[in-house]
């Protein structure tokens, strides 16, 4: 009989064997809180348009260079749990406005190493949360005093371009200019006077080669394929979209054929040319002379599409194929019959170029008010058009944001100087001890000017305090010059440099609530991972004299 072991007395009885667990403030909640620092220290030197770059390589082995935190934050795979709940909050802000997601990983990191001063204090916990609460209150109720400007017409080129601008240069910096000025040409070409604006409308078509102010936008969409057959440009185009393969069709009943002689092969292979012909001149007879296919395009059909004189792309993704069909206003057909006038779509040019040494499709509109648009980017390596995508992912995002609500607050931290100053004064007024963390949470917005000065390279104390002397005299929209020598500072709304006010709301609002939950967790009871010891793992090839050398790409597992 196997001799019964008694296991410690406490917690550790409960549960079995292998399961871990901390708590108390020691443990568990300074534990949580060091791993919400080290990510949000991660991040926090990529904020700002002087933002140092990171460079993630993915489980898949894929490389990233960029500073977008989204980008940053999906790659990285973070596995601490309260780490974890401040990444699910800067996917909340991408998933809500699109941008501010660094936003709210500095804020968050900053309210609860703030947090972590205010207990070993010696506050309780849920004083600290109830602080944090109030002051997350009294901010967004003065969030909207900030507002310094609104969006009057984003019909406007010019004055949507100011606005991209400052989402652009926190990615981009030195092209943001230019890559405003085409974001703006794509969002405000299919932006309807309903005022319902669609960000999967703005497409991007990445080619390499060039340089980044090649990049240019078209109306309509660009496909990385080639043309099928002859044909490569057909103006005023009569589009029929099919979403089966351009082939002949296959009978639903299988049959077997019998032949006895080479003439009943010969009159049977003709049978089948016939009625692929006449399936091809059905389609043209319709009017069709574009025909776009989502499977395999057949020999046989494309000599009689070349006879024809119709032109064939084929388009691999179904994605695209409805894309398409949304912009020439087609329907994809799921047979090869002759489409009717209504299912056809229209579009004044298509055409094959090269742009570099690439081929692409143009489905080009030549009216203003297409459905979709696409900025074709170009760049010389692959990393670098990512990063301009992410940059117009953020540009069209915020103009989305804007369509919503046409509020505008000043950048480059002069919003958080403001709300600090008067979260501050409340923080004096208010009585009990909630008091130091309402103080505390003034004192973390200061986080996000110190980051972009920083990373600019300048002393974030000095600037911070000329910052506060510029808002105690009651200019308001005094921010951070990232141009300007030292701890400069300048008015924002002049410059031009704003962000939307939604992102800001949500970016305070999803910082606070992640810092608050991390706060409330007093144990980590972790329960043994689930399955069997894990297997060895096979070093190597098994001829091998030495184990530490490179395993052999011709291992024997796979």
């Amino acid at each position: 009989m196997a001799l019964h072991v008694p296991k410690a007395p406490g917690f550790a009885q409960m549960l079995k064997d292998g399961a871990k667990h901390y708590s108390g403030l020691e443990e568990a909640v300074f534990r949580n809180i060091r791993a919400c620092k080290e990510l949000s220290q991660t991040t926090r030197t990529a904020y700002g348009p002087n933002g140092m770059n990171k460079m993630i390589i993915n489980h898949l082995e894929k490389l990233f260079v960029t500073n977008d935190a989204a980008t940053i934050l999906r790659e990285l795979e973070v596995q601490h749990p309260a780490a974890k709940m401040i990444v699910m909050a800067s996917h909340m802000q991408e998933q809500e406005v699109g941008d501010g997601t660094n936003f709210v990983l500095v804020f968050a990191g900053a309210l609860l190493e703030l947090a972590e001063e205010l207990l070993r204090m010696g506050l309780s916990v849920s004083e600290v949360i109830e602080g944090y609460e109030k002051a997350c209150k009294k901010a967004l109720e003065i969030l909207p005093d900030c507002v310094c400007s609104s969006a009057k017409n984003l019909h406007d080129l010019n004055e949507t371009t100011s606005f991209i601008r400052t989402a652009v240069m926190s990615k981009q910096y030195g092209h943001e200019d230019f890559l405003a000025n085409l974001i703006a040409q794509a969002c405000v070409s299919i932006f309807p006077e309903s005022g319902n604006f669609n960000v999967d409308n703005v497409r991007v078509c990445k080619i390499l080669g060039c340089g980044v102010t090649a990049s240019s936008m078209l109306h309509g969409m660009v496909f990385k394929k080639e043309a099928e057959g002859d044909i490569t440009s057909v103006k005023d185009a009569k589009i029929a979209v099919f979403s089966c393969p351009f082939d002949c069709m296959v009978t639903e009943t299988k049959g077997t054929v019998l032949i006895n002689n080479a003439q009943e092969l010969m009159d049977f292979s003709k049978g089948e040319e016939d009625m692929m012909e006449l399936q091809v001149k059905a389609i043209k007879e319709a009017g069709t002379n574009v025909v776009v296919t989502g499977g395999k395009v057949a020999d046989m059909a494309l000599h009689y599409a070349n006879k024809y004189q119709l032109m064939v792309v084929r388009l691999n993704s179904k994605w695209d194929l409805r894309r398409l069909c949304k912009t020439v206003g087609a329907v994809a057909l799921p047979r090869m019959t002759a489409p009717t006038p209504e299912e056809m779509g229209h579009c004044d040019s298509v055409y094959l170029t090269e742009v570099g040494d690439t081929q692409v499709v143009v489905f080009k509109h030549e009216k203003e008010d297409g459905a979709i648009s696409t900025v074709v980017i170009r760049g010389s390596t692959d990393n670098l058009m990512d990063d301009i995508e992410r940059a117009v992912d953020d540009g069209v995002n915020t103009f989305k944001v804007l369509v919503r609500d046409k509020r505008l607050v000043p950048g480059a931290g002069a919003t958080e100087i403001e709300l600090a100053r008067q979260i501050n004064s409340y923080g004096e007024s208010s009585p009990g001890l909630e008091q130091y963390s309402i103080k505390k949470f003034a004192e973390a917005f200061e986080a996000l000017p110190r980051a972009l000065a920083e990373n600019s390279g300048v002393k974030g104390n000095e600037l911070i305090a000329k910052m506060y002397s510029e808002h105690h005299n009651g200019n308001k929209n005094i921010g951070f010059d990232i141009e300007g020598d030292g701890p400069a500072v300048k008015d924002m709304l002049e410059c031009g440099i704003l962000d939307p006010y939604l992102v800001k709301h949500w970016g305070i609002k999803l910082a606070t609530n992640a810092a608050i939950t991390v706060l409330r967790v007093d144990q980590i009871i972790m329960a043994k991972a689930a399955g069997g010891p894990k297997a060895p793992k096979q070093r190597g090839h098994w001829d091998k004299d030495d184990w530490e050398e490179e395993p052999d790409k011709f291992e024997t597992h796979h």
